[in-house]
């Protein structure tokens, strides 16, 4: 536990945090002279905000480069890690992608409000622990299919990562637990209007993850 507490994992979440912080939904949209993508929908730099500019490829984009956040951050510390530290390499890895993760929800260049964080989840996951990350898309996928409610989705997903490693016992499951109250709290609206019955269905307006 003592990785925790020095200069090193700091650092780690540090270059995560500086990682995740990079716009993406917000830098390709105004490449692409739409102007800023905050100021429509909900306000968000995710993916899901970007597809509502109506321009597919640019969702997809932001989809893949906030996912590649989260996984470049753990792949990359975890290389360092196992190179230059005498530390558990996997948990400078998990704390690389929670900044990561924290990067995208709470960017420092755009006052702290960025992205629901689903995208960068994911990215975490497929660096740390590929098989969760396979959980959380097959769960997504059925409830989706089952429901339409592309936030719903997202919330089981994130709801079956946190049994998946609570069960099979891998490492990680605290930081695993942070970010995904946070991808909960986050959400709040949708789980108000999920509640309501007042939820975007897929198809009505966007399915991305953000």
């Amino acid at each position: 536990m003592g990785v925790l507490f020095s200069n090193t994992a700091a650092l780690a979440l540090l270059a995560g945090y500086l990682l995740g912080s990079i716009p993406f939904g917000l830098l390709l949209t105004r490449a692409a002279g739409l102007g800023d993508v905050r100021a429509i929908g909900s306000g968000s730099i995710g993916a899901t905000n970007v597809l509502r500019t109506g321009h597919k490829g640019l969702a997809a984009a932001t989809l893949l480069l906030d996912a590649a956040k989260g996984m470049v951050a753990v792949l990359l510390v975890d290389h360092l890690a196992r190179r230059y530290t005498t530390f558990e390499a996997f948990q400078l890895a998990y704390l690389a992608g929670l900044g990561a993760f924290l990067g995208h929800l709470f960017p420092v260049w755009l006052n702290f409000e960025g992205g629901k964080g689903v995208a960068t989840y994911i990215g975490v996951l497929l660096g740390a622990h590929w098989p969760a990350a396979l959980v959380f898309c097959l769960v997504w996928l059925v409830v989706a299919l089952s429901t339409r409610y592309s936030s719903l989705a997202s919330l089981s997903g994130t709801a079956a990562v946190v049994l998946y490693y609570a069960v099979t016992g891998w490492a990680g499951l605290p930081l695993i637990v942070v970010m995904s109250l946070l991808v909960f709290a986050k959400h709040h609206g949708n789980i108000r209007r999920l509640l309501a019955g007042q939820e975007s269905k897929i198809g009505a307006r966007s399915s991305a993850p953000s």
